[in-house]
């Protein structure tokens, strides 16, 4: 595993920089690789990612959310211009916080055949499924539930939460 204290404050800078600028995961990891001689697994590079507290942004997904609400809202306006009506606070609805929460993941004591390490995992919503960590390193997750995907906010709450464990061991 790698030690995210081997950086200097300006290769984190440069990292966090190329997270803010939408840099993915596997973007993140070709450049230590190639500016900075990092070679890291993806499980690796999330890791460091996790430890620097860096936030990898979507931006395309973010330019989607920006657009859907702007015409959310204009729809909105439009219909409570025909309807001469004007909100209350009765009116507005108070959803939870988007943030992953309140995943549960457990490691098996010995690894299925073929992975360095095995588990279960229980998002938020209830949906769960086995998680492996590859012999190459690569995290992957397989539902239980055909063509399951959970939100962002789940798979980042999960890689904090499997981090805590396996350290824990």
């Amino acid at each position: 595993m790698f030690d995210a204290k081997k950086l200097s404050e300006d290769q984190v800078l440069l990292i966090s920089q190329w997270a803010a600028n939408g840099a993915q995961l596997t973007d993140i990891q070709k450049r230590l690789e190639d500016e900075m001689e990092f070679r890291l697994s993806y499980m690796d590079t999330r890791f460091l990612i996790l430890d620097l507290g860096v936030e990898i942004r979507n931006l395309a997904q973010e330019q989607a959310e920006t657009e859907q609400s702007e015409q959310d809202e204009v729809a909105k306006s439009e219909s409570d211009a025909k309807n001469g009506e004007e909100l209350t606070e009765d009116d507005i609805e108070v959803l939870p916080p988007a943030a992953g929460g309140n995943v549960k993941v457990s490691v098996d004591d010995i690894a299925r055949p073929g992975l360095m390490a095995s588990g279960r995992v229980t998002f938020a919503g209830g949906q769960g499924g086995m998680w492996y960590v590859d012999e190459m390193g690569r995290l992957g997750i397989d539902p239980e539930v055909e063509g399951y995907q959970p939100s962002e906010a789940d798979i980042m709450a999960f890689q904090r939460e499997l981090q805590l464990v396996m350290d824990a061991r």
